[in-house]
C-alpha cells in the first residue's frame, strides 16, 4: 500500500475513501468505462471460449461479462487460461479489476483480476451481497479494490473495540453541531461501509469540511501573520511622478482599473505587506495597473521590482513601461523630466558594463523601477530601498525565488502577484487563500474579438488547406501570423517511440492521433516555407534558441519584417505585436484548456479583429474534441478555466501551486463545493481571530499539523 497508493499508516487509508459505490440494481454501465482508465467493474459472466492464434501455436481464453446493459470482453493468454475457464463459468456474478483497453472496438480488460461474488449455493453470502453497497477503492494493478477493502475491514473492527480513541476530530463542537455534521467515527465508518445512500451523502458532508476548514484555517492563521508583519506605508505624493504620468496617458482608464488601482493604493498605504492577486484576461491592462502601483510606490521614495519568468518577457515589459513613461523613465538624464526616474532592465544575458551600471543605479536608489529576470534575486543584487515587489504570471515563480525577492527590502515589500490565467474563485480562495484578489474583466476599449475555430485535419482535410490560405489572405492585407507547435523538433527533444503493441491489438483513430509524435516547429516551419506558404517571410523562434537569436527574431517580427512566425508556447505570455491577427495552433489537443486560451489571446491587440484556428486529427466524439469546442465557444476565461478544472481534476491546479494541498484533499472539489470552502474561510477566519495560537484547540492543532508537515509549512511560509 504505502509504495502503489502512498497510503503509510491507519490514518491514511481510513482517509483513502471509496470512488463509487457498485449496487446489484445499478451497476456501472460498462459502455461508459474510460479508455486507459484503471476500473473496478461488478458484472455476470455470459461466455467463455478458448480461441487459438499463431497458426494453433498461441491460445487465449476469451470471457464476455455483462452488466444487463452493456458487454465487455475479458482476455487471458498463456497457460493460465483453463483455470480461469473453470472459475469464470456463465451465470456467476464477480467483480473484475483491470485497465480498460479496445480490441477491434470492443472494450475489453487484458488479464483482469477478479473475485467471484457469492456462489449459488451459497444463498446467504449472495442475499448479504444483494443488500450491500460495494466501497469500490482508487486501486491499482498491485492492489485491487478488494483487497484494500479487506485490509478496511480490519481497521474498522479494530477502531469500534477501542472506541474510536485514536481519532482525532478537528472540528471544534460548537461549529459541528451548528452546522449540524456528523461526528468523525461516524463519518468514517458510514462512508467505508454504509447501509444506504443518505449514510454516504452524511459522510461525505462532513468529511469535506474537515478539508475545507483545516486548509482554510493554515490560510487565515498566514493572512493573521503577514498582518502583524511591518512595512512602510507608501503614500503616492500629489503632483508627483503618478500624477505626471497619468496626465500624459493618451486614453482614460476602464472603470475597472480604477476601481482595482483604488484597491491597490489603500493597500500600500498600510503599515502591513500588501498582498495581492490581480488576475484579467489577456489585454485587460494589468501591466498598466502594476505600472501605476510602482510609480505610487517610487513617489513615496521607494524602488519597485517587477519579476518576469522570461527574459524576452522582461525585455518587453521593459521596452513597454519605458515607451509609456516616454521622457517620466530618464530621469537625471539630458531632456529626462525632473519628476521622472530611471527604469533599468537586469536579466542574465546582459554584457558586463550594461549589468555593472544596472546594480549600481539600484544600490544608489537612482533607478526608482526595476524590471527583471530571477538575475534580480542573486545576491549581489542590492536595492536602496525596495518598496514593491510585482511579480508576472505567479505560477512560472518558485516560492524560494519570490522570498529571495521579498529579503532583499529593509522591511517586507509589499507584494502584487499578476496572473493572466483565470482562476475561478474558489480555487482562488484555496490556492492562494493568503492573497487578497482583484479581478479585471473589462477589455480596454478597441480591442477587437477574436474569432475562434476548430480545424478537423483528418476528417476534412480540405479545412487544414483552407486555413493556410486565410493565413495567405491576412498576410495580404499587411497583417502577420502564428503558428504554434507543441514540440521544436530538435534531436534532444524528439518523443520516445513507443514499442509496437502484440498483433492482438488494433489501434483507434484516436490512439493512432495520440501515438504520433506532437508536431515539431522546425519540421513544421519548413513544409510550410516549401508547400502552402511558399513565398512568404516565415521565422522560428522556441526556447532553445540563443537568448539574442530569440530578440533578434522578436524584434523582427514586431517591426513587421517577418510575416509568419512558427513558435513554441514561448510567445503564451506577453508577447505584443498588434498587427498579427492570425493564429494557427497545431495539434490543439495537446495543449489545456487555459493555455489555449492564453495563447490565442495573442492575436487581435489592434484594430483589425483576430482569428485562431484549432487544429487537430482527434475524432469528433473524442473528449478532446470537446475541450476544442469548448475554447472556440467563448472567450471567456474565467468559464473556460472552470471547464478545464473540471476536466483535468482540480489535483494538478493545486498541485502546480502549492506543493502538498492537493494530497490534503481528497473529498472536496474546488469546482463543485464552492458553498463548503467560503463558509469555511470564514469560519476559519473567526476562530483563528479570536485564537491565532489555537490554544484552546488541540484537536485541530494536531490536524493542521497533519496537514503541514514541515516541508509544506514552510513552503506556505514563504508565500
Amino acid at each position: 500500500m504505502a509504495e502503489h497508493l502512498d497510503l503509510h499508516t491507519v490514518g491514511d487509508l481510513l482517509h483513502h475513501y471509496p470512488r463509487r459505490y457498485a449496487e446489484r440494481g445499478e451497476l456501472t454501465r460498462l459502455a461508459d468505462l474510460p479508455l486507459d482508465e484503471h476500473v473496478t467493474v461488478v458484472a455476470q459472466v455470459l461466455d467463455a471460449r478458448v480461441h487459438k492464434f499463431n497458426q494453433g501455436r498461441g491460445q487465449r481464453l476469451e470471457v464476455t461479462v455483462t452488466d444487463g446493459g452493456g458487454r465487455l470482453q475479458l482476455v487471458f493468454f498463456g497457460r493460465s487460461i483453463y483455470h480461469h475457464q473453470k472459475e469464470l463459468v456463465p451465470g456467476r456474478r464477480g467483480m473484475f479489476a483491470g485497465k480498460v483497453g479496445t480490441f477491434r472496438n470492443i472494450r475489453q480488460l487484458s488479464h483482469p483480476a477478479y473475485e467471484m461474488l457469492g456462489g449459488d449455493s451459497d444463498a446467504s453470502a449472495a442475499k448479504a451481497w444483494a443488500d450491500q453497497l460495494i466501497p469500490l477503492y482508487p486501486a491499482c494493478s498491485k492492489m485491487e479494490s478488494w483487497k484494500i477493502s479487506n485490509a478496511v475491514d480490519v481497521v474498522l473492527a479494530s477502531m469500534e473495540a477501542t472506541g474510536w480513541e485514536a481519532v482525532v476530530d478537528p472540528l471544534p463542537p460548537a461549529l459541528r453541531e451548528g452546522r449540524g455534521l456528523v461526528p468523525l467515527p461516524e463519518a468514517l465508518r458510514k462512508i467505508h461501509r454504509p447501509r444506504a445512500k443518505t449514510d454516504i451523502e452524511d459522510a461525505r458532508a462532513r468529511l469535506k469540511w474537515d478539508e475545507a476548514f483545516v486548509l482554510q484555517v493554515a490560510l487565515a492563521r498566514r493572512r493573521h501573520a503577514d498582518s502583524q508583519l511591518p512595512a512602510v506605508a507608501r503614500k503616492p505624493a500629489p503632483g508627483g511622478l503618478l500624477d505626471a504620468f497619468d496626465a500624459k496617458l493618451p486614453f482614460t482608464l476602464t472603470d475597472g482599473q480604477r476601481k482595482v488601482s483604488a484597491e491597490i493604493f489603500d493597500d500600500l498605504a498600510t503599515e502591513h505587506p500588501m498582498h495581492r492577486l490581480l488576475q484579467g484576461e489577456v489585454g485587460s491592462g494589468k501591466t498598466m495597473v502594476a505600472l501605476r502601483a510602482m510609480l505610487a510606490v517610487v513617489d513615496a521614495g521607494g524602488q519597485a521590482a517587477m519579476l518576469a519568468p522570461t527574459e524576452v518577457l522582461a525585455q518587453q515589459h521593459h521596452r513597454s513601461i519605458t515607451e509609456m513613461m516616454g521622457e517620466l523613465a530618464e530621469g537625471g538624464m539630458l531632456g529626462g523630466a525632473e519628476r521622472g526616474t530611471k527604469v533599468v532592465l537586469l536579466t542574465g544575458s546582459m554584457g558586463t558594463a550594461a549589468r555593472r551600471q544596472a546594480l549600481l543605479d539600484l544600490i544608489t536608489g537612482e533607478a526608482g523601477v526595476v524590471v527583471g529576470t530571477h538575475a534580480l534575486i542573486e545576491d549581489k543584487v542590492q536595492f536602496h530601498d525596495l518598496g514593491l515587489v510585482v511579480v508576472d504570471e505567479q505560477h512560472r515563480f518558485g516560492v524560494e525565488q519570490r522570498d529571495a525577492l521579498r529579503s532583499k527590502g529593509k522591511q517586507p515589500p509589499h507584494l502584487l502577484v499578476m496572473t493572466a490565467t483565470p482562476i475561478p474563485r474558489t480555487v482562488a480562495m484555496t490556492v492562494f487563500g493568503d492573497l487578497e484578489t482583484s479581478v479585471l474583466d473589462q477589455l480596454p476599449a478597441g480591442r477587437s474579438p477574436i474569432a475562434t475555430h476548430v480545424v478537423p485535419a483528418k476528417d476534412k482535410p480540405h479545412f487544414l488547406a483552407r486555413a493556410w490560405e486565410r493565413v495567405r489572405e491576412e498576410v495580404a492585407g499587411g497583417h502577420q501570423a502564428y503558428v504554434v507547435c507543441p514540440r521544436i523538433g530538435d534531436e534532444e527533444d524528439a518523443p520516445k517511440k513507443k514499442s509496437a503493441g502484440s498483433d492482438e491489438s488494433a489501434e483507434s483513430a484516436e490512439d493512432a492521433a495520440e501515438r504520433r509524435p506532437p508536431l515539431a516547429v522546425l519540421e513544421v516551419a519548413e513544409e510550410l516555407s516549401r508547400g502552402p506558404l511558399a513565398g512568404l517571410r516565415v521565422e522560428v523562434l522556441h526556447g532553445r534558441m540563443q537568448p539574442d537569436a530569440k530578440d533578434e527574431v522578436m524584434r523582427r517580427f514586431a517591426a513587421g519584417e517577418v510575416d509568419v512566425l512558427v513558435a513554441t508556447t514561448v510567445i503564451e505570455v506577453g508577447v505584443n505585436v498588434p498587427n498579427s491577427t492570425a493564429m494557427v495552433i497545431m495539434d490543439a489537443d495537446r495543449f489545456g484548456v487555459s493555455q489555449l486560451h492564453q495563447l490565442r489571446g495573442r492575436v487581435g491587440r489592434g484594430s483589425a479583429p483576430g482569428l485562431c484556428l484549432l487544429v487537430s486529427e482527434m475524432p469528433e466524439a473524442s473528449p478532446a474534441r470537446a475541450r476544442l469546442g469548448a475554447v472556440a465557444a467563448t472567450l471567456d476565461g474565467f468559464e473556460l478555466s472552470r471547464i478545464d478544472l473540471e476536466q483535468r481534476r482540480e489535483g494538478d491546479v493545486l498541485g502546480q501551486a502549492q506543493s502538498g494541498v492537493r494530497s490534503s484533499l481528497r473529498m472536496l472539489t474546488v469546482i463543485d463545493d464552492e458553498e463548503i470552502i467560503a463558509a469555511a474561510r470564514e469560519e476559519a477566519a473567526a476562530v483563528v481571530a479570536a485564537d491565532p495560537e489555537l490554544a484552546h484547540l488541540p484537536e485541530l492543532r494536531t490536524a493542521l499539523d497533519a496537514l503541514l508537515d514541515k516541508d509544506r509549512e514552510e513552503f506556505l511560509d514563504k508565500g
